[in-house]
């Protein structure tokens, strides 16, 4: 049997281990040390997972992933996100489909603080949907709103699935900021025109809610976006500045939000002890993906796929654009099994030569690109992650009724993904001028 047909079997062999309910990081580790013991020896694989796995986990660059998801959680136990929302409903409520509006601001200011497509929609949609319920919202509009608002933290700095692609590629962390900053205003403002044009066609989709006074309106302000601010400029602002790394960026910001939840009299050693463990649990978890997918990498570099994929794209008589096409194709189905995390490390090792090396397009714009893509796994079935959140918070709601509420943010997600591809300088304006 040829390196390559081993290759394909060996991916056929971790979709059946997914099948299986294997988990993701166990599924790629198993089959890569397998894979590379059949091609080597067995005393090369255990000498390779041993040192693949001892140089991932004391890895400095690898640090910054538990300094910004400790930010997040912190924001999230502190209660950051609900002032955000009051802010964000104080400004847009009164106006038809304007709770739904609110949620999409709320969600693109909590991004920039969290870092998180899950804690965005579980924090976002803790607050939202209660008072969208109270004003006579649709329950596929007013969950779908939130479920797919929470994709916003994945693009706005600071991201963790940024942080991560980064480590992967060898990219610049802080260009990749850079890169989703307009993107992720873009997708917010067409997910507000999709709300905007849904309550046009359907009224009774999205009530006006109450007008807020302009002193109402400023006390939001003062408590919602004043500290959010002050953690942007403390964290990212530093690290865009060239004073920080991006692990010392991450430090700042958990710093920043200690202080802003101690001056605002909301610090509790209850939430520092909830985002601890929870910062500890998926931190750990994102480490074992990180160390499954090197050793799975490992072992597909040593079948040449990602090399022979290349040669064939080459040696295709189409146009670069419709390769990429495809390979979004493949991202898009396979965005609807696989999380999105996941996914990334699992195709990065595959793909990214040919995309950059082979099509010769910016490795930067395509992590934008390729966020964008799996972003909408997170709202697509039958995974969709952000879904069954938004679902642990509105319980009498059904799947179903999410699910089909989330089509119009899918249709701005293509348009979105669509203008990336007809003009990257999108995502390459910011990072080329500041980067």
């Amino acid at each position: 049997m040829s390196d390559l047909a081993v290759g394909v079997v060996g991916i056929i062999i971790f979709f059946v281990l997914l099948a299986f309910r294997i988990p993701i990081a166990y599924a790629m580790m198993i089959v890569g040390f397998a894979g590379f013991a059949f091609l080597g020896s067995p005393g090369a694989a255990w000498g390779m997972l041993s040192r693949e796995i001892f140089s991932t986990f004391s890895s400095y660059s690898l640090s910054v992933i538990p300094m910004f998801i400790w930010m997040g959680f912190l924001a999230y136990y502190t209660g950051i996100g609900s002032r955000l929302y009051q802010f964000a409903y104080r400004m847009m409520g009164h106006y038809p489909g304007g709770l739904a509006i609110a949620t999409q601001g709320a969600c693109a200011i909590f991004g920039a603080v969290c870092g998180s497509n899950t804690a965005t929609a579980a924090t976002i949609g803790a607050i939202a949907l209660p008072e969208m319920k109270r004003y006579g919202y649709a329950d596929s509009l007013a969950t779908a709103s939130v479920a797919a608002g929470g994709a916003l933290g994945v693009l706005i700095p600071p991201s963790v699935i940024f942080i991560v692609y980064g480590i992967a590629t060898e990219q610049s962390i802080g260009r990749l900021f850079l890169a989703g900053i307009i993107p992720g205003l873009l997708l917010m403002v067409l997910y507000i025109l999709a709300v905007v044009l849904l309550v046009r066609r359907h009224a009774d989709l999205g009530p006006a809610g109450r007008k807020s006074s302009w002193r109402e309106r400023w006390q939001a302000l003062r408590g919602g976006m004043v500290e959010v601010l002050l953690i942007f400029a403390f964290s990212l602002g530093g690290l865009f500045a060239g004073w920080f790394t991006p692990t010392e960026a991450g430090a700042m910001g958990v710093f920043a939000v200690l202080l802003v939840s101690l001056l605002q009299r909301r610090f509790s050693w209850q939430a520092l002890k909830k985002s601890l463990l929870d910062t500890t649990r998926t931190s750990a978890m994102i480490l074992l993906l990180v160390g499954g997918a090197i050793v799975f990498g490992r072992f597909i570099a040593l079948t040449r796929i990602p090399f022979a994929l290349a040669g064939w794209a080459a040696g295709l008589e189409m146009p670069p654009f419709l390769i990429m096409a495809v390979i979004l194709l493949i991202y898009l189905v396979l965005g609807c099994f696989i999380d999105a995390l996941a996914l990334i490390l699992l195709t990065i090792p595959i793909f990214y030569p040919v995309v950059v090396t082979v099509l010769g397009y910016d490795p930067i714009w395509f992590g934008v690109i390729i966020v964008l893509v799996v972003a909408m796994g997170v709202i697509t079935p039958p995974v969709g992650m952000n879904v069954y959140i938004v679902k642990g918070v509105a319980k009498d709601v059904p799947l179903e009724t999410i699910f089909r509420g989330v089509w119009p943010f899918l249709l701005a997600l293509f348009a979105c993904i669509a203008l990336l591809i007809a003009f990257p300088q999108i995502a390459t304006f910011l990072p080329g001028r500041l980067g």
